[in-house]
C-alpha cells in the first residue's frame, strides 16, 4: 500500500478511491464533499512552498479521525495550486489568475453536482484564496443549485494562548504557528538554521486597517525575509496541539453543514 493513502481522510473516505458506478450510488446517499484550496508559494527560508496545502492535508487528516463512513462525509483530491498574487515574484510561487481559479472550481463543482452530489464544502488553507472562494461558492449555489459551505483553516483551532499577542495579530505568514505544524507534520523539510523572525512595519495608526485588511498589500509590502511572524518560537508539539484542536472543530463544523436546512420561509424573505 502506498504510505500516502491510508486512514479515514486518504482511504477509507476518501473519493477517488471509489469506482465510477460507486459513486453515482453514492450520490444518491445524500453525501457531503469536502473539497480542500490550498497553495503553492514562499514560506520564507525556512518553510517548504508546500506549507498550506501540507497543513489543510493535516488538519483534515485529524478532523477525519472524528468521522465515520456514517456520517456520509467524504474527502476530494487537494487543489494544490491557489490565488498567490500576493507572492509573485518570490522563487518557488506558483499562482493562479482570479480567473483562471474561478473557472477550475466552477468546473469541478459542475462536474461534481453532474454526478449528483449536491453539497459542498470548499475548504481552505490560504489567505489569499478567502475572497475569491468567497464568490466562488455563490456562483456554484446559482449555477448547480448545490449548497455551498465556505470554511477556513486558519480560523479553526481554540488554542490561540499558545501564540503570543504580537504573534496572533501579525503572524500571519511562516510564523510561529504555520512553523509549528509543519515541524510537526514533516520536520525534515524545516530548515531550523534559518528561522526567521520579522513582523510587518505597522505603525499604530495602520493598526487597525491591517487587522481588518483594509488596504490591499502583497508580501514585498511587508517583509524583506517573506515571512509576517515568529518563527524562532515555533515547536513541534505546539503544532500538534494547533492541528488537533482544528481537526476536532472541523469535524464538528462538517456534521453541521451536512445536516444544514434553509428555511423555507427565511430562504424567501432573503430574496
Amino acid at each position: 500500500m502506498t504510505a500516502r493513502y491510508q486512514g479515514m481522510a486518504y482511504n477509507e473516505l476518501f473519493l477517488p478511491r471509489l469506482s465510477g458506478p460507486e459513486i453515482g450510488e453514492l450520490a444518491k446517499t445524500g453525501a457531503m464533499l469536502i473539497l480542500p484550496i490550498g497553495a503553492m508559494e514562499q514560506h520564507g527560508p525556512h518553510l517548504p512552498v508546500y506549507t498550506d496545502t501540507l497543513i489543510g492535508e493535516g488538519m483534515l487528516t485529524e478532523a477525519f479521525r472524528h468521522l465515520t463512513p456514517e456520517d456520509n462525509i467524504w474527502l476530494l483530491p487537494h487543489l494544490p495550486y491557489g490565488k498567490s498574487n500576493e507572492h509573485a515574484g518570490w522563487s518557488g510561487t506558483v499562482t493562479l489568475s482570479a480567473t483562471t481559479l474561478l473557472a477550475v472550481l466552477m468546473d469541478i463543482a459542475d462536474s461534481l453536482a453532474r454526478s449528483g452530489f449536491d453539497r459542498l464544502v470548499l475548504f481552505n488553507t490560504h489567505g489569499g484564496n478567502a475572497d475569491l472562494l468567497n464568490l466562488a461558492a455563490r456562483d456554484i449555489r446559482e449555477k448547480t443549485g448545490m449548497m455551498v459551505f465556505r470554511l477556513d483553516g486558519g480560523g479553526l483551532d481554540n488554542d490561540k494562548e499558545l501564540l503570543t499577542p504580537e504573534e496572533r495579530m501579525y503572524g500571519i505568514h511562516a510564523g510561529d504557528s504555520e512553523t509549528s505544524m509543519i515541524m510537526h507534520l514533516h520536520n525534515d523539510w524545516v530548515h531550523r538554521d534559518l528561522l526567521p523572525n520579522e513582523y510587518p512595519p505597522v505603525t499604530p495608526e495602520m493598526k487597525l486597517q491591517f487587522s481588518n485588511k483594509r488596504f490591499a498589500w502583497v508580501m514585498k509590502d511587508l517583509s524583506e525575509s517573506g515571512v509576517c511572524g515568529n518563527a524562532q518560537l515555533a515547536a513541534a508539539e505546539k503544532g500538534s496541539t494547533l492541528l488537533s484542536s482544528a481537526g476536532r472543530n472541523a469535524a464538528e463544523l462538517f456534521k453541521l453543514m451536512l445536516e444544514f436546512q434553509f428555511d423555507k420561509k427565511m430562504e424567501m424573505e432573503s430574496v
